[in-house]
């Protein structure tokens, strides 16, 4: 999700699994002014659900701003015919070690 997306999202009841991991954070006096001025726009979202949503979207446009770094293995030929090589860089990484928290995560409940 874009951070543009995110009013949007916001606007619809959001479904998914939550952890029960909590993280705890001190908020800059100007960041914290910010997120009342939300709370205020959204008055049915508490600041922690506007801060998970502001994570998550942030989370999930860094995940895709990775840059792509060729490597040397040919993993795929795209319909041209042309050779699609291996990405060596931070997306590959990121992935695997996201599907493995994942799991961790499952496993715990």
């Amino acid at each position: 999700m874009k951070i543009k997306d995110l009013v949007n999202y916001w606007d619809k009841h959001a479904r998914g699994r939550l952890t029960r991991d909590a993280y705890f954070m001190a908020l800059s006096d100007q960041h914290h002014k910010r997120l009342e001025k939300l709370a205020a726009l959204y008055p049915m979202k508490s600041p922690q659900d506007l801060m998970r949503d502001l994570i998550s979207a942030a989370l999930d446009e860094m995940e895709t701003s990775f840059p792509y770094v060729q490597g040397t293995k040919v993993v795929a030929y795209d319909e041209d015919g042309f050779e699609i090589y291996e990405d060596q860089g931070l997306t590959p990484k990121f992935v695997s070690l996201s599907q493995k928290h994942i799991q961790r995560l499952k496993a715990r409940q």
